[in-house]
């Protein structure tokens, strides 16, 4: 992945030729929308719809689905988007940069602080710690 080694086999499919393992792949592979026949904007919209808390029959009678359609892609989605933290977040990262920085927010009990570390190179927030100043 990532070294020039796939070359186009079906530009109508979509698919791709791997020069290493001789082998044809989807563009979808590796992805929710793989072996799905719905465009990948309708599963985008109904996976949203479901994360800002839209209930699923109410999805199911808007985009004329199944609700058991939709749960499948919403679970789809979630194990992909906890393989991918497993594999960009949980990993070691060699961290050659952080950025430090705190936020203070003031309430009718005090003035709270947050402190919060970043990697820059990444974005990648590495922590923070909440505490409140007499």
């Amino acid at each position: 992945m990532g070294e020039g080694t796939s070359g186009i086999h079906s530009q109508k499919y979509h698919r791709y030729w791997c020069k290493v393992c001789k082998k044809a792949f989807s563009a979808r592979a590796g992805t929710v929308f793989y072996r799905r026949r719905t465009d990948e904007e309708t599963i985008t919209r109904v996976v949203t719809l479901v994360s800002h808390g839209c209930p699923v029959p109410a999805i199911e009678v808007a985009c004329d689905l199944q609700a058991q359609t939709v749960r499948e892609w919403v679970e789809a989605r979630g194990a992909h988007t906890e393989a991918v933290h497993q594999a960009k977040v949980v990993q070691p990262h060699e961290v050659v940069q952080v950025q430090a920085d705190e936020i203070h927010v003031k309430t009718q009990a005090g003035v709270l602080w947050m402190a919060l570390a970043m990697m820059v190179s990444t974005r990648l927030w590495l922590g923070g710690q909440p505490a409140s100043r007499p």
